[in-house]
């Protein structure tokens, strides 16, 4: 795992955030607990200190989970 992360309880299962200190601040979230799949819901350069809602993450989850991988 990187060394600065965390769990996205409030997303779901399974979803984490990768927090990279790199010429600014960059997040990146992510599923891996899918049939040895990676998905990354969103990637974004973190510019105020505002939490973005986390409803736009759960349904690419409930997709992901619905979709094509059943």
């Amino acid at each position: 795992m990187p060394s600065d992360f965390k769990p996205m309880l409030a997303v779901g299962p399974g979803a984490y955030e990768i927090r990279i200190h790199i010429m600014g601040e960059w997040r990146v979230i992510y599923v891996a607990k899918m049939q040895d799949t990676i998905y990354v819901l969103h990637t974004f350069q973190k510019k105020t200190q505002k939490t973005s809602k986390h409803d736009r993450y759960r349904q690419i989850i409930k997709e992901i989970t619905n979709g094509k991988n059943n």
